[in-house]
């Protein structure tokens, strides 16, 4: 069995990527929209000299060449023929190369429901039923080498949810349920973000998916599954964070805190970033997140808890260290 995937990166290694690779496909879903991406890039360049090539001959050409650029043939050939039969050929080739995005994945293949938010993503793992079994926030872990089922929503406004390397892009429409394919064909981390618009700090909605092997994607969920530790249960820190009104938002498995209005923190101590992909997730950060949060990312819905003393920020993030 290969080496497990660490959950959590510290200091500067940080999970998310600034920039985002959009031509390095990790699996076949994002293999058929890259194929497709490089053919539509070398036909507009083909385009660009055909036209650069007309406009040398208008500007530069001999009279002859200038009267056979104008003449009918030549108009109907490049004005109507060549772009009807290209274009037909093209949208032939597009929805065959990439028919497996709409294509059934196998019958119980892995689900999970993700909804947008203003902004941040609520994860939630599904049974066979449909039904929620572990809830989690702005990371994915699924593993290599078969299709992933997302179920995309949102609660509020249009997003959309995009993971360049494992798939192509799906809009999250208030009231509707849009389905997308991922998969990835070996281990490592992938870095998503927000694709449409949603107000405030968009550019600030990151997302994390992590691919496992098949073997330590299972160790990794018998580890979720298995009971909490006291620390993630009790102590001055879990007092705290209820005195605080963290548990009016917030839901911590195990523990009176069962808000539904942010993110899910039960397993936040072993998340790769805070924020929404924004910040690597340590103790440092999470006490400066804890303690102006508006200043970080500007807009977003959780308050600043300037009035929080050193001592009790460090307490708090040493309680929240702990949610593995």
């Amino acid at each position: 069995m290969s080496p497990p995937i660490s959950t959590r990166r510290a200091g500067s290694d940080m999970n998310v990527q600034s920039i985002i690779p959009v031509f390095d496909p990790a699996g076949p879903y994002a293999g058929s929209i890259t194929t497709l991406s490089w053919v539509l890039i070398a036909m507009a360049a083909g385009v660009f000299a055909i036209v650069l090539a007309a406009l040398w001959i208008a500007l530069f050409g001999s009279a002859r060449l200038k009267a056979r650029l104008g003449g009918p043939v030549l108009v109907w050939a490049g004005g109507i023929v060549f772009p009807v039969v290209v274009l037909t050929l093209l949208l032939v080739y597009g929805l065959s190369l990439t028919r497996n995005l709409t294509a059934p994945v196998p019958e119980g293949a892995m689900r999970v429901r993700i909804t947008g938010e203003m902004w941040w993503w609520r994860v939630a793992y599904l049974d066979r039923q449909g039904r929620a079994t572990m809830t989690d926030a702005n990371e994915l872990h699924i593993p290599t080498g078969q299709p992933v089922l997302l179920e995309l929503e949102s609660n509020d406004v249009i997003h959309s949810f995009w993971v360049p390397r494992l798939s192509g892009k799906l809009d999250m429409v208030p009231g509707r349920r849009n389905r997308l394919p991922i998969q990835a064909d070996r281990p490592g981390v992938y870095a998503g973000q927000c694709a449409e618009y949603c107000g405030g700090p968009h550019a600030l909605m990151g997302f994390v998916v992590v691919a496992h092997t098949p073997a330590d994607f299972a160790a990794f969920m018998a580890a979720r599954r298995a009971p909490r530790s006291a620390a993630a249960r009790d102590g001055a820190g879990a007092a705290l964070f209820r005195q605080s009104g963290c548990a009016a938002c917030h839901r911590i498995a195990g523990t009176p805190a069962n808000g539904a209005a942010g993110p899910d923190l039960t397993h936040v101590g072993s998340r790769r970033s805070l924020g929404a992909g924004i910040l690597p997730n340590n103790k440092g950060t999470m006490i400066g997140w804890i303690g102006d949060s508006q200043s970080i990312k500007p807009g977003n819905r959780m308050p600043s808890y300037k009035m929080l003393s050193a001592q009790q920020l460090d307490r708090l993030a040493t309680y929240l260290d702990a949610q593995k």
